[in-house]
């Protein structure tokens, strides 16, 4: 059976803190290694209340310290938002402290909004357009240092820190491809493009010092519980973010409500429908079926699982039923 891995943002919940927030992602991090996960990755947001992961290679480190075996990693940096040198630096320290654990998963976006985007000081004129440019300057900075190089990572030079191209369209596939780099989906929250860009990459893959073969992760929603209607209820947090940051006013991750989804209009119960289209919502069975099912339609050589669930008990919960599902697929 393929590798699981687990995608933590360090939610924020309401009622609760970023103190807090951190600990439990410390604590899943623990939990996944135990229950066998192949990697822990977290992801730079910017302004949402319900996530604390911005700070990225520092909830790393928090992830890394606790753990011992488990990959640990971004997934991903938004690279237009640093410096490539930046990122050589606090990587290679990564890969020092934890060495052969560290992942480095790069996308192009900024991690919120054109708001964001000032605020981090991005120009906003060529920064996506090049991120191609930055990835090739950063993994030239991760490698050996060449004679008479002027500018150089220290740490970085030499970590060789495997490094993944993240993408929710076309564009994400193509450099993966020609790069000869891992590519990872967002599919857990944009699936329209998928297959395209699953297609893509697989055709048109030239081999690479890092890689031979395509390897492609793709994101999946986990709402797993005992049964389907405690999964479904479950899941009604996560409804309420995506609803919440579609209306302009991002909140604290909110507790399960039975009858939130009543309250959605046509238009923001078709968007939900189209965002939940990767997940595995319910018991552990309803859970089999739709990642088998998932697996079956894509050929993904992994899944990363998210479960931005309210409670921190029945997120591992839910964790734990993925991996005995996995055991028995």
């Amino acid at each position: 059976m393929i590798p699981f891995s687990v995608l933590d943002l360090a939610p924020v919940i309401e009622g609760g803190d970023v103190s807090q927030a951190l600990r439990n992602s410390r604590d899943l991090a623990v939990n996944a290694e135990r229950l066998g996960y192949n990697r822990f990755w977290l992801a730079e947001h910017h302004n949402m209340p319900g996530i604390a992961s911005a700070a990225t290679a520092l909830t790393i480190m928090n992830a890394a310290e606790a753990t011992k075996t488990i990959r640990v990693g971004a997934g991903g940096i938004m690279l237009p938002n640093h410096a490539p040198i930046v990122i050589a630096e606090q990587f290679g320290t990564l890969e020092a402290l934890y060495p052969g654990r560290i992942d480095l998963g790069l996308g192009r976006a900024p991690g919120g909004d054109q708001r964001v985007a000032m605020a981090l000081r991005r120009t906003l004129i060529g920064g996506e357009d090049r991120f191609p440019q930055d990835v090739l300057e950063l993994q030239a900075l991760l490698a050996p240092a060449q004679p008479r190089q002027i500018v150089r990572a220290v740490p970085g030079e030499g970590a060789n820190v495997p490094l993944w191209i993240l993408g929710s369209s076309t564009f994400g596939a193509q450099l993966a491809a020609a790069l000869g780099l891992p590519f990872a989906f967002a599919s857990h929250f944009a699936p329209a493009q998928m297959m395209s860009a699953i297609e893509i990459y697989r055709s048109t893959f030239q081999p690479s010092e890092q890689l031979q073969k395509p390897y492609v992760m793709l994101g999946f929603n986990l709402f797993a519980a005992e049964t389907d209607e405690e999964g479904r209820v479950l899941a009604t947090s996560l409804m309420q973010a995506f609803a919440s940051l579609r209306r302009g006013i991002p909140r604290k991750l909110q507790p399960p409500d039975p009858a939130f989804e009543a309250s959605l209009t046509d238009a923001e119960r078709a968007s939900l429908q189209e965002v939940l289209n990767c997940s595995a919502i319910g018991s552990p069975e309803a859970v089999k079926r739709s990642i088998e099912a998932f697996i079956a339609r894509t050929g993904a050589d992994e899944l990363i699982l998210a479960s931005h669930i309210y409670d921190h008990g029945a997120r591992v919960r839910a964790y734990e039923i993925a991996a005995e599902v996995r055991a028995a697929l």
